[in-house]
This record gives C-alpha cells, sequence and structure tokens, in this order.
C-alpha cells in the first residue's frame, strides 16, 4: 500500500500526512498549514504586508456577502418559528 502524501507546515515546519492540515492551491503556489493557528498566523501575516488599498475592496465584498447569508440564515430560522 502506498504511503500517503506528506506536507510540511509553511509556518511551524511540522510535517502532516494528507488529510489533516489546510492545504491550499493558490496558483502556482502550494499553502500547507498544520492547522488553523498556522493558517491564522499567515493570514496575519499577509494582512500586515500587502497594502489595504490593494485587498480592501476584495475583502469589503467578502464581508458583505458572508453578512448576507447570514441574514438569509436567520430570516429561514424566523419563517420555523
Amino acid at each position: 500500500m502506498p504511503r500517503s502524501q506528506r506536507y510540511k507546515c509553511i509556518i511551524c515546519g511540522r510535517v502532516f500526512p494528507e488529510g489533516q492540515g489546510i492545504v491550499i492551491k493558490y496558483g502556482k503556489t502550494l499553502l500547507t498549514f498544520h492547522s488553523n493557528r498556522c493558517a491564522s498566523k499567515f493570514l496575519r501575516l499577509v494582512l500586515e504586508r500587502v497594502p489595504p488599498e490593494e485587498l480592501e475592496k476584495y475583502i469589503k465584498r467578502i464581508v458583505d456577502e458572508q453578512e448576507e447569508k447570514i441574514r438569509s440564515l436567520e430570516e429561514i430560522k424566523k419563517k420555523k418559528i
């Protein structure tokens, strides 16, 4: 039986097997994190280093989409009561 794929966390260096951790392919780059804590640390670093004017409109759009999802779910819950 072949050995499962193993990844190395880009934040802490810990090696973890496929099926665990967080693996994201972004363009040609593979982002591998052994835990959500390491993924959060990476996100924090990205937000600190990328100028706000480059990301702000995308972040705003995503926040608006998520808030709309929450409102929709709340409406569905209200209708059931």
